[in-house]
């Protein structure tokens, strides 16, 4: 099965949001996870200070431009952040002291330092200046996805209709504790022009969750996505990941139980597919569709070609 993975952090240790990264263990983890079954993905950076985005993405792009190879299996980047909501709960394992409001000319110099490879954008729909920011970006070219929110309704609805294109990680990102009726959740389903992004790794969404939207989602609005973080592929045990103390569980679930919210998945988009798979509620070609197809259609690949070239 081909598998596009829009969202990975990190894997087998290495850190691509880390000021200590480096080509080497990037190319080498780049080739472990193609070798894993992930067809294609996107390196993930989260919220972080400009300083860092500027090495690490100016790093992973001059890797892409010296290895034919890994350029074939890796069209772009994914930042998630730093425009996100700097709140508790929305703001998860990112750290607050690095968000920043929505800013077109800060957006500007990021994709100039990763090359013009920054292929999608994650931000907050109700932070001041994001309808502004969509429509910055999508002009680039560049997808955009609203997560790690506090959205409402018309904030989803405004970002929409400027070219906001899909939800990240639907279902997390937000407080353990919301309205039982004006919350984001809502808010999401209810807004039909964006797709929904989701973790089926068995941790972040419980099994309930999962065929809830099977049942009410068609297959051609839903995109699965792993979260790898750099423990993915690591035993149980304590590491510290994306800027977080954090426990690796026997069954897989990696948590900061001080901050009680998920540092990313230790699983990979083979595992996932597993777990939808597992369920019963989507068909072999609807599973693919859902982490292949739908993630090309996203950031305007050709799901058909063997290249990256725009449909």
């Amino acid at each position: 099965m081909r598998l596009f993975d829009l969202q990975v952090n990190g894997y087998l240790g290495v850190d691509f949001s880390s000021d200590t990264l480096n080509a080497q263990a990037f190319r080498d983890v780049a080739h472990a996870l193609i070798d894993h079954g992930v067809t294609r993905f996107l390196p993930t950076l989260i919220t972080g200070f400009e300083v860092c985005y500027k090495r690490n993405l100016a790093l992973l792009s001059d890797v892409l431009d010296r290895d034919d190879e890994l350029r074939a299996h890796i069209p772009g980047f994914h930042l998630e952040g730093p425009f996100i909501s700097p709140e508790p709960g929305a703001v998860g394992a990112h750290p607050a002291a690095a968000v920043h409001l929505p800013d077109c000319a800060y957006f500007d110099r990021l994709n100039a330092y990763a090359n013009g490879r920054i292929k999608l954008l994650t931000l907050a729909a109700e932070r001041p200046g994001a309808v502004e920011l969509v429509r910055h970006v999508r002009a680039t070219g560049c997808a955009v996805s609203c997560g790690h929110q506090l959205a409402t309704a018309a904030d989803l609805a405004r970002c929409a209709d400027a070219g906001a294109q899909a939800l990240t990680h639907f279902g997390n990102g937000i407080p353990n504790t919301i309205h039982r009726h004006n919350n984001p959740l809502v808010a999401g389903l209810c807004e039909r022009r964006l797709l929904i992004l989701f973790i089926p790794d068995g941790h972040h969404l419980p099994i309930d969750f999962l065929t809830m939207l099977a049942r009410i989602i068609p297959a051609s609005q839903l995109i699965a996505t792993s979260d790898a973080s750099p423990a993915a592929g690591l035993p149980p045990g304590r590491y510290h990941v994306l800027g977080n103390d954090a426990i690796l569980e026997p069954d897989g679930k990696l948590h900061n139980p001080e901050k009680q919210c998920l540092v990313g998945s230790s699983a990979t988009l083979v595992e996932c597919a597993a777990v939808l798979q597992s369920l019963g509620c989507f068909s072999p070609a609807e599973v693919e569709q859902l982490c292949w197809s739908n993630p090309c259609r996203l950031i305007g690949l050709d799901a058909a070609a063997h290249g990256f070239a725009a449909e």
